[in-house]
């Protein structure tokens, strides 16, 4: 390895700990350098901890688990970086407690997004570490947003079916640490942010022209829709699957289901078989089993 490519992975590591928020040893090591041994990524963040960059906290209940996290310093030298503009994080992001507090389900978000990247790898299509983007803030006015758990972007290979085209998708990672109508619920809110027409400013001269969607500002088609259901079972994972289909059923969420693809998938399927496997339940059907890849998006 020269030095360009260890400088290149030393900087490729704080901005996916800033964006990640956090990662255990494992995880960046497959994002990092799959192809070396384990122990050159350790020295990586032991070095890039010496230098302030990034700390760790070790999780006694996970066997010493480490897991690595961006400090305020690091922050603060990775958010002026092209690749992470417009990209800061949340205190949190660094505050240890918060680290500790918050590190089953974002560690799942991680391994979520690691899903993602290394099916891309494995069929030549295009999902870097940073097209995994957690928390992206959607306004929906009088204070409310929408905040998926990440927002996905992923190019197909020009040798796969729809070669070159770009997909996104919104990603909702359930622990099953609400109940299955809270999370159901979730469709009615992309419904709401798919028809949300901000109000212009007072006094611009946008104020009295035709106004669109708000997300249209933002991407060229509405990003599809996407459940991992962790931590339950197969009985508990159809039972969410049945919450999701019910509230599909509702005329406004059944019209923007209609425009929009929603799928839901387990965490063991994703993760066994690879995302772009037909292991993906359709939430207006959820008997026929796709590709996250493969509905139609008009």
């Amino acid at each position: 390895m020269t030095d360009v490519d260890a400088g290149g992975r030393d900087r490729l590591a704080v901005a996916v700990l800033v964006q990640y928020r956090m990662a255990t040893t494992e995880q960046m090591h497959r994002i990092l350098s799959p192809d070396v041994r384990i122990e050159q990524t350790r020295r990586r963040l032991t070095k890039l901890r010496g230098e302030g960059l990034i700390d760790r906290i070790t999780l006694p209940q996970a066997g010493r688990m480490r897991v690595w996290h961006p400090t305020q310093y690091g922050a603060q030298v990775a958010v002026g970086w092209p690749e992470l503009r417009g990209r800061r994080p949340p205190r949190a992001a660094y505050d240890q407690t918060a680290v500790r507090l918050g590190a089953a389900h974002g560690l799942t978000v991680t391994e979520t997004g690691l899903a993602f990247v290394e099916d891309a790898r494995r069929r030549g299509d295009l999902c870097q570490p940073l097209d995994w983007i957690p928390e992206v803030h959607h306004p929906l006015g009088g204070g409310e947003a929408v905040i998926p758990d990440a927002l996905l972007y992923y190019r197909r290979g020009d040798d796969a079916p729809g070669g070159g085209a770009m997909l996104r998708a919104f990603v909702e990672v359930d622990r099953a640490t609400m109940g299955p109508e809270r999370l159901a619920a979730k469709l009615g809110t992309y419904a709401r942010l798919h028809q949300y027409v901000p109000t212009p400013p007072p006094g611009t001269r946008h104020q009295t022209a035709a106004r669109e969607e708000g997300w249209r500002q933002r991407y060229p088609l509405f990003p599809r829709l996407l459940f991992v259901l962790d931590g339950t079972g197969p009985t508990a994972t159809h039972t969410r699957l049945h919450a999701l289909h019910t509230a599909a059923q509702h005329p406004d969420t059944a019209a923007f289901l209609r425009d929009v693809p929603a799928l839901a998938v387990s965490m063991t399927d994703l993760t066994h078989h690879g995302p772009g496997e037909p292991v993906w339940h359709l939430i207006t059907n959820p008997d026929q089993h796709v590709s996250w890849t493969h509905p139609a998006h008009p």
